[in-house]
C-alpha cells in the first residue's frame, strides 16, 4: 500500500510539473503573439476554456488553445493542445514503441532504405555498419575519410538540435566520438540549391507529420520548412525559422515565424522572400513519408525531418516517434487531426490525465 501510494504521488508530481511547464511555455508564446497582434479576444479565451473542459475533459489543456486562437483570430473545433497530445494521445497510440526512434542503430533494420544518410553506428562499444557488421576503428576512419569534407555525428535521443555535431573530415578523432556515447555518423548532405538559396550555412529540414488511422491508412497531416540562421552549423530549435507549407502543392506560406512566433516575410539574414516559392519534388517528400511510415505502423504518429539533396533524392535526417511536436502545425495548419477521434481518447483512460 505504501509503495502504491508513493508511486501515485510521484506520478502526480510529474504530471503537475509537465502541465505547468506547458502552461508557462504557452503563455509566454501567447504574450509574444499579442505583442504583434494585440490582446486576444476574450470570447476566444472563453471558447478555449469551455472546449478544454467540455470536450477534452480538463481546463488545464486550454493554454495551447489560447495560442492557436491568437494565431488565427478565431477558435476552431478539433485543435489538439500539445500537453493533451503528450499525456493522452502519445501513451495510448504509441505506448513506448515511439521511443524506438531514439535509438539510431535500429534505423537500418526497421527501414532498410537508401533514404537515410547513415554511414556507421556506435552502439554499446561496437562500431556497426548499416548492414550490421561489426567494424574496426580503422574501417570506420576509412569510411569517414571517403565521405565529403565533413560528417554529422548524432548521439542517441538527441532533440531540438542538441547532441548534433558537424565534424570536419580532417578533425575526426575516433576516441572523442566514442566518448560521446551511442549514436550515428551520417554523411553531410549537400542540399538542393533551392534550400541553399534560403540559407547556405546549414542544411534545412522539412518537418512532415504523418499518421496512421484505425484502418491502417497512412496520411500526411502537416508540413513546414525549418531553416537555420547564419551563425548555425545546423538547424536548432533555439534559433530556427519555420515556414508552413501548402500540402496540396508544396508552396511556402507568405509568412515564416521566428522562435517567438512572430511573423516575418523574409529570412532575417539573407532577406530571402518566402511567398510563392515552391518546394522542389514535394510529392517525393510526401510519398517517402507515407511509404516509410507503413514500415512502422505501431508508431501511429511520426514527425519526419527530411531534405532534398543535389541529386534530387529525399534524405531522412531523423524520425521522431515519441512526442513529436504538433503545436506549431496546429497553430498554422490545424486542426490537423480532427477526423481521428483524438479528443475522445481521454474518456477511457485512468491515471494519465492530471485534473
Amino acid at each position: 500500500m505504501i509503495k502504491k501510494t508513493a508511486k501515485k504521488l510521484i506520478r502526480s508530481f510529474k504530471d503537475k510539473s509537465y502541465h505547468s511547464a506547458h502552461k508557462k511555455s504557452a503563455l509566454k508564446i501567447l504574450k509574444s503573439i499579442e505583442s504583434e497582434k494585440g490582446i486576444t479576444d476574450k470570447k476566444l479565451i472563453k471558447l478555449s476554456d469551455e472546449y478544454a473542459q467540455d470536450v477534452l475533459g480538463w481546463k488545464g489543456y486550454a493554454p495551447w488553445l489560447y495560442v492557436y486562437s491568437a494565431m488565427n483570430n478565431e477558435f476552431k473545433e478539433g485543435w489538439i493542445p500539445d500537453n493533451y497530445y503528450g499525456k493522452i494521445v502519445v501513451p495510448i497510440l504509441k505506448g513506448k514503441y515511439g521511443n524506438i526512434a531514439n535509438y539510431n542503430s535500429l534505423t537500418s533494420r526497421l527501414f532498410n532504405s537508401s533514404n537515410f544518410p547513415d554511414c556507421v553506428y556506435f552502439t554499446n562499444g561496437f562500431w556497426i555498419s548499416p548492414e550490421y557488421h561489426v567494424l574496426s576503428d580503422k574501417e570506420v576512419i576509412e569510411i569517414v575519410t571517403r565521405s565529403n569534407e565533413k560528417v554529422v555525428h548524432k548521439i542517441d535521443d538527441s532533440s531540438q538540435g542538441n547532441g548534433v555535431n558537424i565534424i570536419e573530415r580532417n578533425s575526426f578523432h575516433i576516441e572523442k566520438v566514442k566518448l560521446m556515447g551511442n549514436g550515428v555518423i551520417q554523411k553531410y548532405i549537400n542540399q538542393h540549391k533551392f534550400f541553399k538559396d534560403i540559407i547556405p550555412h546549414s542544411v534545412a529540414t522539412l518537418r512532415i507529420t504523418s499518421v496512421i488511422n484505425e484502418k491502417g491508412v497512412v496520411s500526411v497531416r502537416a508540413c513546414y520548412l525549418r531553416v537555420g540562421r547564419s551563425s548555425d552549423t545546423h538547424v536548432k530549435s533555439a534559433s530556427q525559422i519555420r515556414i508552413p507549407i501548402n500540402m496540396s502543392n508544396g508552396q511556402l506560406y507568405k509568412y515564416g515565424y521566428t522562435t517567438n512566433w512572430l511573423q516575418i516575410v523574409k529570412h532575417p539574414d539573407t532577406e530571402y522572400l518566402f511567398e510563392d516559392k515552391m518546394i522542389p519534388k514535394f510529392d517525393k517528400f510526401i510519398e517517402t513519408a507515407i511509404n516509410l511510415h507503413k514500415m512502422v505502423p505501431f508508431t501511429r504518429t511520426i514527425g519526419w525531418d527530411m531534405i532534398l539533396d543535389v541529386n534530387e533524392s529525399v534524405q531522412v535526417m531523423e524520425w521522431n516517434g515519441s512526442h513529436n511536436d504538433i503545436r506549431f502545425s496546429e497553430a498554422t495548419q490545424g486542426p490537423c487531426f480532427s477526423d481521428l477521434g483524438f479528443e475522445e481518447l481521454w474518456k477511457n483512460v485512468k491515471g494519465i490525465q492530471s485534473n
